[in-house]
């Protein structure tokens, strides 16, 4: 499995074609979340397979908590750490995404219609398991713990299943 950690908006009302400059007026709020993967799955041939490993029951844990973007300074710049046991994989700041929030709305609402509650995993802001050196992977008896700053911090164990 990888290290996922990131921040997940969750969209507050229906939306398609939702403009950049007012993609914020359509989130309810912001949290945590880890985005699971199985790379077993996601590389086994004959076909690369992408959603599946990422859709399995327990997979994309979000939480601790829903914050509107009103208790935020700058909703564009918020910090994202994460830590697999003791080790800290990862720290960045989600200004420092390839794509905005709002960018990722409007080039998403541009293929589908948000409903109110959807999530967004806005991705890894810095760090990912397979582009250390050397390679780290979740397994079993290792305990994944992300934090968002101003949404909390979530820990999970990381069990077979």
């Amino acid at each position: 499995m990888r290290i996922p950690m990131g921040l997940v908006v969750v969209m507050g009302r229906t939306g398609k074609n939702i403009p950049e400059a007012g993609a914020w007026s359509y989130v309810a709020g912001v949290t945590a979340g880890q985005d699971v993967s199985d790379r077993k799955e996601q590389w086994r041939k004959p076909i690369n397979q992408f959603t599946l490993p990422k859709s399995y029951d327990t997979f994309s844990p979000i939480g601790p908590y829903l914050v509107t973007l009103d208790e935020f300074a700058d909703p564009d710049d918020i910090e994202v750490a994460g830590w697999v046991d003791d080790l800290e994989v990862q720290r960045g700041r989600t200004s420092d995404l390839i794509f905005s929030v709002p960018e990722l709305i409007a080039w998403l609402s541009k293929r589908v219609t948000f409903e109110p509650g959807d999530l967004i995993f806005t991705g890894t802001p810095a760090g990912c398991g397979v582009r250390r050196t050397p390679r780290l992977y979740l397994t079993e008896g290792k305990v994944l713990r992300t934090e968002v700053t101003g949404v909390g911090t979530m820990v999970h164990p990381v069990v077979a299943g």
